[in-house]
C-alpha cells in the first residue's frame, strides 16, 4: 500500500513540475512575443517617420527647383504678379512698352488690365459667330465668368486682346532642351507683324511681358486656357 502511495506522489510531483515548466515556457514566450510586437511597432513608426522626412525633403527640393526655374524665367520679363489677371497685365504692359512709354505702376496696370478684360468680354460677344466654337463650355457662361477679375485668361483672350488693341501679339515659351525662347503663338497679324506685343508663357499657368525675345515657330489656336 505504501508503495502505491509513493508512486502517486511521484506522479503528482512530476505533473506539477511539468506544469511549472510549461507555465515558465509560456510566460517566457509571451514576454518574447510582446517584446517582438513592441519592436515591430517601433520599427513601423520609425519607417513612417523616415518616409515622411523623405517626402518633406523631396517636396522641398521640388519647390526649390520650381522657384529657381521661376526666377530664371523671370530674368526675361518684368515680373508680372500672378493675381488671376497676369495675361491682361502682360498685354497692357507690353502695349505700353510697344508705344515707347515707361512701365505703368502696379495700381495703374491692374486698372488697365481689368478694363482690357471687360473689353475682351465685349469683343467675344461682338464676334460670337467666330468665337463661340473655340471657348470652353457654354458661351454666355464663359463670357460672364471671364469678366471676373480672378478668372484665368488664355489663347482666346489673347486673340480678342489683339482685336481690342488692334495690335499683334506674340507669345513665347522657353524650350526646356535648349533653354532659348521660342514663339508658340501669334495673334492679330492683320494689324501688322512688326514690333508686336511680346509675352512669355511660363508653362505653369503664368504670363509675363518680355523684354528681349527671340524668334521661333508659332502654333495653332486651341481651346486651352493658360493664365493664372
Amino acid at each position: 500500500m505504501d508503495f502505491f502511495i509513493f508512486l502517486f506522489f511521484c506522479f503528482f510531483f512530476a505533473c506539477v513540475k511539468a506544469s511549472y515548466a510549461f507555465l515558465l515556457e509560456f510566460a517566457f514566450n509571451f514576454i518574447l512575443c510582446l517584446h517582438l510586437q513592441l519592436s515591430f511597432m517601433l520599427l513601423v513608426v520609425f519607417i513612417k517617420v523616415v518616409i515622411s522626412i523623405l517626402f518633406v525633403l523631396v517636396g522641398f527640393y521640388s519647390s526649390l527647383s520650381f522657384c529657381k526655374t521661376l526666377v530664371d524665367n523671370m530674368d526675361d520679363g518684368e515680373g508680372i504678379p500672378g493675381d488671376g489677371r497676369c495675361l491682361f497685365r502682360s498685354v497692357i504692359h507690353g502695349a505700353w512698352l510697344r508705344a515707347g512709354k515707361q512701365s505703368p505702376s502696379d495700381s495703374l496696370q491692374k486698372e488697365l488690365a481689368d478694363e482690357l478684360r471687360n473689353k475682351v468680354a465685349d469683343e467675344f460677344v461682338k464676334r460670337r459667330a467666330d468665337t463661340e466654337w473655340f471657348v470652353e463650355g457654354d458661351f454666355d457662361t464663359y463670357v460672364v465668368q471671364m469678366r471676373q477679375p480672378h478668372i484665368w485668361g488664355g489663347e482666346p483672350e489673347l486673340l480678342m486682346s489683339s482685336h481690342v488693341l488692334k495690335m499683334p501679339i506674340t507669345v513665347y515659351m522657353r524650350d526646356k532642351t535648349s533653354g532659348t525662347l521660342k514663339i508658340i503663338a501669334e495673334y492679330g497679324q492683320e494689324y501688322g507683324k512688326e514690333n508686336p506685343i511680346r509675352v512669355q508663357y511660363h508653362g505653369y499657368g503664368h504670363y509675363d511681358v518680355l523684354r528681349n525675345p527671340v524668334g521661333g515657330t508659332p502654333s495653332k489656336l486651341s481651346k486651352k486656357r493658360w493664365c493664372s
